[in-house]
């Protein structure tokens, strides 16, 4: 008897393809439901109905297909089990050799835009789960494929030996398995945002947290070379870097990934102008703003051209020809933008081995960040609060300009992603000093003020954690500072103003801090 294949795709690529060579070359008589069952008939490929075969129509719109004892019978049956056998029989159920399920696309459903709950709803696959979970059980019996990537791999085991190895279909369940933990990973963490929070939170964070991932990329190493490292996709479809071009250079690192992650963070911050990020071991060496993107980046590189060297660098806008050039002129690791016009990608590939990425959405990222601890982990909302001055409070004597605002404004978000202890000085919307990750906020302040050199007169400066005695506001005033904002919230608040006051400098104070560790 001719062996017996199910195909039941949402996925359509590669179907086709599979199909024939199941038929033509290996004899495989094919059931399918739905759609997947017209796409092979239009195709002129044999292929019977699940409802024919089952002798029960599909119903309830649809909902109801696969879901009958002749389809799950046939998947489950342990063909090593005489009892097993004797049911098939008796029920004039065929055994299935191979299953053949991918799931509906929800979490392609619930990133669009205004999507309502009913229809994400109506994207949750009861059936393909169901045939995937229960064929991956049977895998010492039958072979379950989940991705169109499995299908040349497959076809390559039958025409080796004419079925598949046992090796090879246990690989295949442990994808399948994998694959429904990720799809159902995606509707909890859905309907946990849909739901009342307030009877589903303990303290502004879900009672449970569930994460896991896709391996998309094997990595040469971690931070160091001693220690293993791989890239994961949370959800069953490219989003994030996932879902990033890359354009040319190598394989893309642990500290890369890490790095570009934080490159993209700060340049979501900026959207009216162009704005250039310049990165080294998560902190920035250069940001700045620009009428032109050369310009912005310009800026960006002169703000401290040492450390960008081997630089990551982060553009809002798609990079053009008179940018790509600036970008050639030194050593870069990485460099990413929403776009890349085509004689920008050119003169590009002359440094062939800087990595050139295209992410058309710098501005989405996670909404939660998790750092595992010894026994668990910990779990905080994304510090992504919009920065907006008019909730800022004026603690000094003297008035900011407009021109002084605008400054304080960028050199607060430029601050907010910056390790602390963080102090960031910048003039003409650019930095021009940075004090990061110092164990005390005195340190973070030299550093930024000797970096800043003659830089700092008239400039501006920001501090991601308040100021607890007087000694930096005077030190920022030595140097040239004319305006610090702050978050404050210091029990000795006052002695900082008063000394704003006596050096007739501009102080504000945010009311929220942004401690980055």
């Amino acid at each position: 008897m001719a062996r017996l294949a199910l195909l039941s795709v949402s996925d359509k690529t590669g179907l086709l393809e599979l199909a024939r060579s199941l038929v033509e070359e290996f004899g495989f008589d094919l059931i399918s439901s739905g759609g997947t069952a017209q796409t092979l008939k239009n195709a002129g490929i044999p292929v019977t109905k699940v409802s024919d075969y089952t002798g029960s129509p599909e119903i309830l719109g649809g909902r109801v297909k696969t879901l009958h004892p002749r389809i799950h019978g046939g998947i489950l049956a342990r063909l090593d089990q005489p009892q097993d056998v004797a049911d098939l029989e008796a029920n004039q159920i065929r055994p299935i050799s191979l299953v053949v399920v991918n799931l509906y696309p929800f979490e392609q459903t619930i990133a669009k835009p205004d999507v309502s709950l009913a229809k994400a709803i109506e994207q949750i696959d009861i059936g393909g789960p169901a045939m995937l979970r229960a064929a991956a059980k049977n895998f010492a019996h039958l072979t379950v494929l989940c991705s169109p990537s499995q299908y040349e791999a497959y076809l390559d085991e039958l025409h080796r030996q004419g079925d598949a190895s046992l090796q090879f279909r246990q690989s295949c369940a442990l994808q399948a398995f994998e694959h429904t933990a990720v799809y159902d990973g995606a509707i909890s963490v859905y309907l946990a945002a849909q739901a009342d929070q307030s009877s589903r939170e303990l303290d502004g964070m879900p009672a449970k947290f569930s994460l896991s991932g896709q391996q998309i990329q094997a990595l040469r190493y971690g931070e160091n070379p001693h220690q293993p490292a791989a890239w994961y996709q949370t959800g069953t479809s490219a989003t994030g870097w996932a879902a990033a071009t890359k354009l040319q250079g190598k394989e893309l690192s642990y500290n890369n990934l890490v790095d570009l992650e934080a490159a993209r963070r700060i340049v979501a911050e900026f959207t009216t102008e162009a704005a250039a990020v310049i990165i080294k071991h998560t902190n920035p060496c250069g940001v700045a703003l620009g009428d032109r993107l050369v310009e912005a980046y310009t800026k960006a590189f002169e703000a401290d051209s040492v450390s960008a060297f081997g630089g990551i660098v982060a553009l809002n806008r798609a990079i053009d020809a008179a940018t790509a050039n600036e970008l050639t002129k030194t050593f870069l690791e990485c460099v990413v933008a929403p776009g890349c016009d085509p004689d920008a990608a050119e003169i590009l590939s002359r440094k062939s081995k800087v990595r050139v990425l295209v992410l058309p959405d710098l501005i989405s990222g996670a909404k939660q960040l998790v750092k595992q601890i010894a026994g668990g982990f910990l779990v905080q909302a994304a510090d992504d609060q919009p920065v907006d001055p008019s909730q800022w409070k004026l603690v000094t004597k003297r008035q900011p300009t407009a021109a002084q605002l605008e400054e304080l404004a960028f050199a607060w978000k430029v601050c907010k992603h910056v390790k602390s202890n963080a102090i960031v000085v910048t003039s003409n919307r650019t930095t021009a000093g940075v004090g990061a990750g110092q164990m005390n906020r005195v340190g973070s302040v030299k550093l930024a003020l000797e970096q800043a050199a003659d830089k700092a007169k008239s400039a501006v400066l920001a501090s991601d954690g308040f100021f607890p005695f007087d000694d930096s506001v005077r030190t920022a005033a030595a140097a040239g500072i004319e305006a610090i904002v702050q978050p404050g919230g210091s029990l000795r608040d006052q002695e900082s103003i008063d000394a704003a006051d006596e050096l007739e400098l501009v102080m504000v104070f945010t009311g929220m801090r942004h401690f980055l560790h």
